[in-house]
């Protein structure tokens, strides 16, 4: 790409000639934007806007236009050392290029390969830079001395190049462009003087605008800096020449350049009083840089209230976006910028969505509530409501309190349902519930499933919302889902405290829901004994049924909470209560397993011979279902006279061990003298249970029991099949297995 093109590789030319390979080449520009700082070359606010920039071509085309304004120096900590460390391959590819360019330049102090083989090669940088500068001198005094030629006068010819070089700095001054036409011939415009100024700078200075455009077309370079990196614009902006500064702009100066204090050319003017230049600059930008970064979105980024307040009285327009459709004050708020998001805002900024999402993420009250005060009529409902979910969320109350202020609806409803009070009563956020309430937000509006403020405070364990609500008036009784009242929750989530108060605020302790629950079935049936406590003392009614006809006692039995057993038989509560099934709180602490629950209430003289509707007693249900320690206390308890009690079916507790299989329940019921033979309506003996079911282990310990009495091996049921029939009749490998079993117990094959 145009190796030939020029003849001084700068890093400001290598950078704009291989522009296009570098877009494509950088894939890490994170880490090259992290060194740049590091390196000075950036501000940390430069690299934000870069950085927002979402393509990636985009942004690293952005990051190269900001180093080619700030000039050849910020160029060649580019390439090195960020480049290299951040992209070698590509950096090496710089190098060969930069190294095959005319290889008999002299001038190598200013040229990107010098630079670079300095770096390269550590210890020889100051002898390298003396030649170098040694070389420039004698270049310059050597094109100086070929270049003038006296106009008229006998004098200049025998003058230095020193005087030359002095009358050419007082023919730019001055503005004498014939005198400047003649001493210029065949001469480098772009030479420095000892300030580092170029001619430019010196025009530019002295607003000699004549001169600025002879300069350019005789190829003058706009974007050299002086000793304080600052531009030929810089300088016309500085000095309040505002044709100067126009003619800069208008052949391409950078209007965005940075000095090394960070300062563009409107800094300066603005700095400097010179308004006639910002408002001419800010003309400038208007026409030429749509849709870009402009200085008041670089004065809201660095917090410069001061130049954001010049810029807009001169005419920038407060609601500018730029290329990713975010205006100064979006900046202002990302940054946290409150001064300057202040002088925006009274300039009549707009504030939108994205604005106000900014400064939730940011998370500063201070700022919601000063973009707030001046949103006025400039946001819509929806806006407003989703703003106002989210301070209710966070407890912003100041924001709350302000956005009803601008307008919000206290009792507008989300997707869901809520208010903004339901959701600040869920999330125990006190303060913001305390403000919609001064804010006069209806405290009774319920959710779609009828859960009212007060549920949710009583949910959520809020002592302080649940008494404001109770001081408001709200009723202790209102009913939530299934005619749920708060008192329910408290015993349902255990909250006592709550409880008590509001059973002091009237709470009908005996109140139920559609399934006839009480709050001390709930609190029973959770095991929460503090809560039990409480209601029982309360005068809650132990003997209250539920719409299954159960009382609290079986609801506690059911849980196995042996703690809450007591307190309930201790208070009166019937031990043998059935109910609709006939199940007693015995039957239910024996189906679910629960020993100390079983022996709880077999203390409390529960009945443990009752039977449920089937004729089942307990020891049925511990049998069944395998529980071997309260099969042994119900059969401790009753003294053996239940291990052949019958149920409807005529099945003794041993037929149903034997069915499911429970080999230690059949071994514990024979240990306590179960009829092995025992039959049921069927004629079937616990033996043909265990050979229908499958169960080998079973089995065994049937046909293998001697202690008194022994299985039937022989006995039929009423459809005259015995147990090996039965086994017979199946044909998993466990059946097989059972039937071998049988045939070898009964002589009918070997062993």
């Amino acid at each position: 790409m145009g190796s030939t093109k020029f003849t001084n590789p700068y890093a400001v030319e290598v950078i704009r000639t291989k522009e296009k390979e570098l877009v494509c080449g950088i894939s890490n520009t994170e880490d090259l934007l992290d060194l740049l700082v590091a390196n000075g070359v950036l501000l940390p606010e430069s690299r934000v806007l870069v950085s927002s920039i979402t393509a990636r071509d985009e942004r690293n085309s952005r990051m190269l236009s900001i180093l080619v304004s700030r000039g050849e120096r910020a160029c060649r900590i580019f390439f090195y050392p960020c480049l290299k460390n951040a992209e070698p391959e590509l950096y090496q590819s710089m190098k060969t290029y930069v190294g095959g360019l005319n290889q008999d330049i002299r001038d190598t102090r200013r040229q990107l390969i010098g630079y670079l083989l300095e770096k390269d090669v550590q210890g020889t940088i100051k002898s390298k830079r003396n030649k170098s500068r040694d070389n420039f001198n004698e270049t310059v005094k050597h094109k100086s001395k070929k270049a003038v030629v006296p106009p008229s006068s006998e004098e200049l010819q025998k003058n230095s190049a020193k005087h030359t070089s002095n009358v050419i700095l007082t023919a730019v001054s001055t503005g004498d462009i014939s005198l400047l036409q003649e001493l210029l011939k065949g001469t480098v415009t772009n030479d420095r003087s000892s300030s580092f100024d170029t001619l430019l700078h010196i025009a530019a200075a002295h607003g000699q605008v004549a001169i600025i455009n002879f300069l350019l077309r005789k190829g003058a370079k706009l974007d050299l800096r002086d000793h304080q990196g600052r531009t030929a614009l810089h300088r016309a902006a500085e000095a309040g020449h505002t044709a100067a500064a126009v003619a800069l702009v208008r052949a391409g100066a950078d209007i965005h350049a940075k000095d090394q204090a960070s300062k563009t050319p409107q800094h300066l003017a603005a700095q400097n009083g010179h308004e006639n230049i910002v408002k001419s600059l800010i003309v400038e930008e208007a026409r030429s840089c749509r849709n870009q970064t402009t200085f008041l979105h670089m004065a809201a980024v660095e917090d410069d209230p001061e130049l954001a307040g010049i810029l807009l009285r001169n005419g920038a327009s407060a609601d500018t976006q730029d290329s990713q459709r975010k205006t100064a004050l979006f900046y202002a708020i990302s940054c946290g910028n409150e001064n300057t998001a202040a002088v925006l805002l009274q300039a009549g900024a707009q504030v939108d969505s994205k604005i106000m999402e900014a400064a939730f993420d940011l998370n500063r009250e201070s700022l919601l509530s000063l973009l707030l005060r001046n949103i006025k009529n400039t946001m819509s409902q929806k806006e407003l409501k989703s703003i106002l979910f989210k301070a209710v969320k966070r407890n912003l109350d100041g924001v709350v309190a302000a956005l009803i202020n601008s307008g919000a609806d206290a009792n507008v409803r989300d997707d869901l349902g809520y208010t903004p009070l339901l959701l600040a009563t869920e999330l125990k956020n006190v303060e913001v519930f305390k403000v919609l309430v001064s804010k006069k937000a209806h405290l009774d509006k319920k959710l779609p499933n009828q859960t009212s403020a007060l549920h949710l405070a009583i949910q959520s364990g809020s002592m302080p919302v649940a008494q404001i609500l109770l001081d408001k008036g709200i009723d202790p009784d209102s009913t939530g889902p299934k005619d749920q009242t708060p008192l329910h929750l408290s015993a349902l989530y255990n909250q006592p405290a709550l409880m008590a108060l509001l059973l002091r605020r009237g709470a009908q302790v005996n109140a139920v829901t559609q399934d006839g629950l009480t709050a001390l079935h709930l609190a029973s049936q959770s095991g929460h004994t503090e809560a039990v406590a409480q209601l029982l003392e309360g005068k809650a009614d132990v003997h209250a049924r539920d719409r299954q006809s159960r009382t609290a006692l079986h609801w506690a039995a059911a849980q196995g909470e042996a703690g809450v057993i007591k307190l309930l038989l201790y208070t009166g509560a019937d031990a043998s209560a059935a109910e609709k099934e006939k199940k007693t709180p015995l039957h239910l602490a024996a189906m679910a397993g629960h020993a100390e629950a079983v022996s709880t209430l077999l203390t409390g003289q529960a009945n443990s011979g009752a039977k449920d509707m089937d004729g089942c007693s307990a020891l049925h249900y511990a049998a069944g279902n395998g529980h071997e320690s309260v099969a042994a206390t119900l059969l401790t308890s009753g003294r053996n006279k239940n291990v052949d009690e019958r149920n409807v079916w005529r099945r003794t507790p041993l037929h149903l061990a034997a069915e499911h299989g429970q080999e230690l329940l059949v071994d514990l019921l024979l240990e306590k003298q179960a009829k092995i033979n025992a039959m049921d309506n069927n004629k079937d003996t616990p033996l043909h249970s265990a050979c229908r079911g499958g169960h080998l282990g079973t089995v065994q310990r049937l046909v293998n029991w001697t202690q008194g009495q022994r299985a039937n091996l022989h006995a039929t049921n009423n459809v005259k099949k015995t147990a090996l029939q039965v086994a017979e009749a199946e044909a998993s490998l466990n059946h097989q297995s059972i039937a071998t079993l049988l045939k070898k117990k009964m002589f009918l094959i070997k062993k």
